[in-house]
């Protein structure tokens, strides 16, 4: 998510995570994240709620924009590592998903030319 301060409204935060901000902290899904009782303010200081929920942000100098990134619970920057089900044609024309290599560790390598 990018801002452009790092003072935001409640209504942009939980837009722009997913989270939502409620008495007992920010939750999403079954999942919460107790939070300071300075937190519940509106608008909210994106640096503190960053810190109080374990989200990175930086700063971008050159640009004056903030980036808050997604929630690394744990340490971990993927959320799931549950790729979608992709199906797509092999060398020899035939079909091939994703899903049937499902249960093995999988490396995928995705390349764009541009």
């Amino acid at each position: 998510m990018l801002l452009k301060s790092t003072t935001i409204t409640r209504a942009a935060f939980e837009q722009g995570t997913g989270w939502m901000l409620k008495p007992e902290g920010a939750c999403k899904g079954d999942q919460c994240i107790p939070l300071p009782e300075s937190l519940h303010a509106d608008p909210i200081d994106a640096q503190a709620l960053a810190e109080a929920m374990g989200l990175p942000i930086v700063k971008a100098e050159e640009s004056g924009l903030w980036a808050l990134g997604p929630e690394s619970i744990g340490s971990r920057a993927l959320t799931t590592a549950e790729a979608p089900d992709i199906a797509l044609p092999d060398l020899a024309g035939d079909l091939f998903r994703l899903s049937s290599l499902r249960g093995q560790k999988v490396l995928i390598y995705a390349w764009a030319p541009y």
